[in-house]
């Protein structure tokens, strides 16, 4: 990895790549004005790594955090919506939790994350893969999941050790609430930990400003709001 420009008031982001699944992979670091901070993991929705989310690493990076995007689909971004099924159809959730792991070793290695051990945020795909991430890496102590779409069964939670808040859209058809029972009874009784996921009068994708079919602007901040709450409080 090249040196990361200075700080200068605002935060520095550039383009990484990092040994992950015996393989190189990519993503999009970004780091606060003061050039240190908690590291936390931003993983994608089914569309790729899209502006939208380089964007809400930058967020972390001005809220202090050093926030890494990897890229799981290597480069690619869909376009559409059967493109983007298909993307996430061809990522097999072992082979994803593989990738997350790496991240989560390359990101702790920097010299610039003060935390020992890491958050994790995602929409959509990304969402549920930061339920999987923190079911299998204990070195994950924060898991912020948005409206998580959970692909097959649930995971293995007894060895979880991450605290989770989730944030879920009352009006999406595509999360039931009862699904959401389900993955809550099932955490608290594998780990012990009662996850806090909460519902807005909104649709699936509402914390996407670049969707304004789906974006819902006071749910969205009321939800980053106490995500970054949440971040600042189990990293330090």
């Amino acid at each position: 990895m090249s040196e990361l420009p200075k700080p200068t008031g605002a935060p520095a982001h550039q383009n990484v790549t990092f040994p992950s699944a015996e393989g190189t992979a990519h993503g999009y670091l970004a780091l606060p004005p003061s050039g240190r901070g908690p590291g936390v993991i931003v993983i994608q929705e089914w569309w790729g790594l899209t502006d939208h989310i380089a964007q809400v690493a930058d967020r972390l990076a001005a809220e202090g955090f050093v926030a890494l995007a990897p890229d799981l689909y290597g480069g690619n971004v869909a376009h559409d919506s059967g493109e983007a099924l298909r993307m996430m159809r061809e990522l097999p959730v072992p082979r994803g939790v593989e990738l997350l792991s790496g991240a989560v070793h390359y990101l702790l290695d920097l010299p610039e994350v003060t935390s020992d051990t890491v958050g994790a945020i995602g929409f959509c795909m990304g969402g549920g893969f930061v339920i999987y991430l923190a079911a299998a890496d204990p070195r994950v102590s924060a898991a912020v999941p948005f409206y998580g779409v959970i692909r097959g069964e649930l995971p293995d939670f007894s060895g979880l050790k991450s605290q989770i808040q989730g944030h879920y859209g009352e009006l999406d058809t595509s999360i039931p609430t009862e699904s959401l029972d389900q993955l809550s009874k099932a955490i608290h009784e594998q780990s012990g930990i009662t996850p806090d996921l909460r519902l807005y009068p909104a649709q699936h994708a509402f914390f996407n400003d670049g969707r304004p079919e789906t974006y819902d602007a006071g749910s969205a901040a009321q939800a980053w709001e106490s995500t970054v709450a949440f971040l600042h409080e189990q990293l330090g």
